[in-house]
């Protein structure tokens, strides 16, 4: 035989569709309350002393009777009045507050350890329920944030962490908010301020944003070279059309050289030039050889023809 076990949802003391306004003392009650009420009349004007209260602007007071609330509504701002002796009454404070999550160390999705905290705005909007409901609406707001602020990074990458904070944020606030609706407490906002990575991790990060910027610029230097040489050609299909520009934008050139007092003028040479000069000097060398081996030969037909030595017989006559 087995156990069947079912949790019974505990339901707020002080939710607003949930709470009696007809609250009943008791005999006992009543007769405390009529004691209390000729004890005012008794010692009036002195019992106003104890009987008339006063809260600030951002105050409300709310005031228990024989331990039981009184009224839904909260007291104040302003003067209230209280029964001397069967009523007591807490003040709450109704202005946001603020508070810093302390650093969490949390395993993103990607396996990734980081350090985050965060800081929470917050405020109490029914001080009846925030005094009712929970005993310290503060520290457990505080306490909540850091438990959803675990759980809400630790569904995540780091990337998402680094680039989508606002989303994040809005997603922590959603669920803050749902979770302390009957604390009387509304989470106005949520902001991640640090998020603190491992040495080894930001140089990781910082080489591969690098990697990424050189990649990105040795593109954008391509590009750029690439307009300039279709600019350039586009310059030089105009200039073709009129030869006599090339000389117009040769005196512009050398007009910008003039006015910044240079005293060295560069004179550019067509490259035209170089190629006829390149197919003329072969022939010319040519032509040349041909003309020495001419006149080679010529002297050597002129040196066949003499006799290399001549010989001579000549008498010598000596007197004795």
């Amino acid at each position: 035989m087995h156990k069947t076990s079912s949790r019974i949802q505990h339901k707020p003391l002080n939710d607003i569709e949930g709470f009696d306004e007809s609250t009943h003392y008791g005999v006992c009650g009543y007769v405390l309350v009529a004691m209390a009420s000729l004890i005012l009349i008794l010692f009036f004007p002195f019992s106003l002393i104890w009987s008339l209260k006063v809260v600030q602007e951002y105050e409300r007071a709310v005031i228990f009777r024989l331990g039981r609330i009184k009224g839904r509504r909260a007291q104040g701002p302003g003067l209230f009045f209280l029964m001397p002796c069967v009523d007591t009454f807490i003040k709450v404070d109704l202005r946001t507050f603020t508070f810093n999550i302390p650093p969490q160390e949390i395993l993103t999705r990607d396996s990734v350890t980081v350090v985050v905290d965060a800081v929470i705005y917050a405020r109490i909007y029914d001080a009846t329920m925030a005094t009712v409901n929970i005993k310290d609406a503060r520290g457990s707001t505080n306490l909540l944030g850091a438990t959803t602020l675990r759980t809400m990074l630790g569904t995540v990458g780091l990337s998402e962490i680094l680039s989508d904070r606002d989303r994040i944020d809005r997603d922590m606030q959603n669920t803050l908010d749902n979770a302390t609706h009957y604390w009387g407490v509304k989470v106005e906002r949520v902001e991640i301020k640090d998020v603190r990575l491992p040495i080894q991790m930001q140089r990781a990060m910082a080489a591969e944003a690098e990697a990424g910027r050189m990649a990105r610029a040795k593109v954008i230097s391509a590009e750029g070279e690439m307009k300039a040489a279709r600019s350039i050609k586009q310059a030089a299909d105009v200039l073709q059309e009129s030869p006599a520009s090339i000389q117009l934008r040769y005196l512009q050139t050398l007009h910008s050289i003039s006015e910044e007092q240079n005293h060295t003028i560069v004179f550019p040479l067509p490259a035209s030039l170089f190629q006829n000069a390149q197919t003329a000097l072969p022939r010319l060398l040519g032509a040349g050889m041909q003309e020495q081996k001419i006149v080679q030969g010529t002297k050597g037909t002129e040196s066949a023809e003499q006799p290399l030595v001549t010989v001579m017989d000549t008498e010598v006559n000596t007197p004795f």
